[in-house]
């Protein structure tokens, strides 16, 4: 790993909102370089590129947008973010389809910016290392090379059930088709998403993505849809919003099972006209986005019980594609921790090369409610911990990890909550933060926070801050 690994270079004629970006993401451990101008970065001395790029739109010299074109034209790669203070979106298509990890519209969300500044930097972590990021299987490595899987380099895994997903994923890539993802979390859902994305002849547009429930249900029509200058408290510029931003492309939208349901009858209309209006305008859009849709909920019985439309479901279940969860593909866990063993040595300059038979047996008979994230997570620490070439075996959270028989034998739900239970138990009630149980689990606050109240995890009384209790949801 080079010193440019974790280097984001801010170009900004703007010195506050320069200033702004360049200290949230030296808030995030990262390194920062600040620019006034485009010929001012490209003047720079520099060996190799950043890990990430700030862009603003308008700098007075070359845009924005012409650096970026620049770069290409030389052949440097690296991931960019662009910021602007005028919401165009011809603009933000262009800058999308040349390859521009997000485009944010001034005031920018800072924890939606960091993340894409954070995911242009693993993105371009994968690139330059060539190596597949947290999923499934290398495919081209397990001889499928001729069988139309090439867009699926980033997926990790030999199982019959993996090669059945992936071959519904080829089948209708070559469509327009919505496609439904549902699993259980960790699974890889995104993955999924991304590959029908590139095996598309979508796959030169931008893959833009919404994670529905981690988004109050207030803002949630304005990040689908946008809005108009004005349109609410707040709103001090137009917001170009995500199925504006698709356009040529595809829109995933994680979670959207937790979309509430005075929205859904939007979402309806724009599946089945392709058209809507940002909050607070009048004027018709018209959008040719697909729509890929993952759930780790079961929407049937949401439709049942009333809590999700039955013609929304209809029209987004198009093509239902099932991710199987870790512990139905056993045989995949051994490539799958060899994989990321491998990546995370490399990234954390271990000499880790080799995982015991004892750790690979133990990693085989744990049951993985958090499914590959939670073992990508895992093998993470125990290379941070591990001392040798040889990795022994990892301090899993669930210290007793049940065998099949207890798994099978236990409803799914209660093995969540024990898992969440021992996890917290380990961070002593420490949901947030870096060595926090949300942290662990590989999940955000908000998404633990919802889950943990669905399962009944409460907080103890205030004389015992950091203690957790299982209780019955019903009785809150």
């Amino acid at each position: 790993m080079n010193e440019n690994d974790r280097l984001v270079c801010i170009v900004d004629d703007d010195i506050s909102a320069r200033e702004a970006i360049a200290g949230l993401a030296v808030s995030a451990g990262l390194r920062v370089e600040t620019f006034s101008s485009a010929k001012a970065y490209l003047n720079s001395p520099r060996a190799t590129p950043p890990a990430c790029l700030v862009l603003d739109v308008d700098l007075p010299d070359l845009t924005g947008l012409e650096l970026q074109q620049k770069l290409g034209h030389t052949g440097v790669t690296v991931p960019i973010v662009f910021v602007t203070g005028h919401g165009d979106i011809p603009m933000s298509v262009r800058a999308l389809k040349a390859g521009a990890i997000d485009f944010f519209t001034k005031p920018f969300d800072p924890e939606l910016l960091l993340a894409a500044i954070q995911a242009g930097i693993a993105k371009g972590t994968r690139a330059g290392a060539g190596a597949s990021s947290a999923g499934v299987s290398r495919v081209e490595e397990s001889g499928q090379q001729a069988t139309g899987f090439e867009s699926f380099a980033e997926i990790v895994g030999e199982s019959s059930t993996l090669a059945q997903v992936l071959a519904q994923v080829h089948t209708v890539a070559g469509t327009d088709s919505t496609v439904l993802i549902d699993g259980e979390t960790g699974t890889g859902k995104e993955l999924i998403a991304r590959a029908v994305h590139n095996s598309s002849e979508r796959k030169h547009g931008p893959f833009i993505k919404l994670n529905c429930g981690a988004i109050p249900a207030g803002l949630l029509e304005s990040e689908l849809m946008g809005h108009e200058k004005g349109a609410f408290t707040g709103a001090i510029a137009r917001r170009i919003g995500r199925f504006e931003l698709a356009q040529d492309g595809t829109l995933f939208l994680d979670e959207i099972g937790e979309m509430a349901t005075e929205l859904q009858p939007k979402l309806l209309r724009l599946l089945q006209e392709r058209e809507f209006e940002r909050v607070g305008g009048t004027r018709t859009i018209r959008s040719n986005a697909r729509v890929i849709a993952a759930t780790n909920r079961d929407l049937g019985a949401m439709v049942k019980a009333r809590a999700f439309r039955e013609d929304l479901y209809y029209r987004l279940n198009v093509f239902p594609v099932t991710l199987p969860p870790l512990r139905d593909r056993k045989g995949d866990i051994p490539v799958l921790a060899e994989h990321f063993v491998r990546r995370v040595a490399a990234k954390l300059k271990k000499d880790v090369r080799d995982i015991s038979p004892a750790a690979m047996a133990h990693l085989t008979q744990y049951s993985w409610p958090g499914n590959i994230r939670e073992l990508e997570n895992v093998l993470e620490r125990a290379v941070i911990l591990a001392d040798g070439p040889v990795l022994e075996v990892p301090q899993l959270h669930s210290t007793a990890c049940p065998d099949d028989k207890a798994v099978q034998g236990d409803d799914l739900a209660a093995v969540n909550k024990a898992h969440i239970l021992s996890v917290l138990e380990a961070t002593r009630g420490i949901v947030a933060g870096p060595d926090g149980a949300a942290a662990r689990l590989g999940v955000k606050r908000s998404t633990l926070n919802y889950r943990m109240k669905k399962l009944g995890i409460l907080r103890e009384p205030a004389d015992t801050p950091h203690h957790y209790v299982s209780a019955d949801p019903a009785a809150e």
